[in-house]
């Protein structure tokens, strides 16, 4: 059986490119607001304490199902996935955080990484840019590259990604995860 820890991966920085027909305001919307964050990628909500602004938390909530997948597989997961800080916010054109995968120990003790989203407008459409610094997480950096699509975890960004543009451009989900 193949692991996300078995697929070598020396990608320190992943660079990952969609073009979004809508509004970068609207692209913005779907990534910053928790409302948006739970339509799209693995379900998750998003939540920016106590707000979008540099020094505040980020959490990434997993989804009753994820908890239940994990119990099932021996795993207890917590109710946060995700954790990191707001380090910078310049709506809706930048943000930039760190990003600590903590659902899973291995991923937890290769401590923050830092995701930057990038947003501009062309025209019809909005070009979003994220960027995934992974220097020192070699299990995170081959889980966020898919990795782990095979054996049940997830097509990392790629997925989230392709989602958030279906979600946008058609009002549905590529698939229910």
């Amino acid at each position: 059986m193949t692991t996300a820890t078995d697929v070598p991966t020396t990608v320190t920085t992943q660079v990952y490119r969609v073009y979004i027909k809508a509004p970068r305001e609207r692209v913005w919307q779907a990534i910053t607001d928790p409302d948006w964050t739970v339509r799209y990628g693995y379900g998750g909500r998003a939540e920016y304490e106590p707000d979008l602004r540099p020094g505040a938390t980020y959490r990434g909530m997993l989804t009753d199902a994820m908890k239940e997948r994990g119990a099932q597989g021996g795993h207890p997961t917590p109710d946060v996935g995700v954790d990191g800080e707001i380090l910078e916010v310049d709506p809706p054109n930048r943000l930039v955080q760190t990003f600590r995968m903590v659902m899973e120990p291995t991923m937890a003790a290769e401590g923050f990484t830092r995701v930057t989203y990038e947003l501009e407008q062309r025209e019809g459409a909005t070009k979003l840019t994220v960027v995934h610094e992974l220097e020192g997480a070699p299990t995170l950096a081959a889980v966020m590259a898919g990795a782990a699509e095979d054996i049940g975890g997830g097509g990392g960004w790629s997925w989230v990604l392709s989602d958030l543009k279906s979600l946008l451009e058609t009002g549905e989900r590529m698939a229910d995860v």
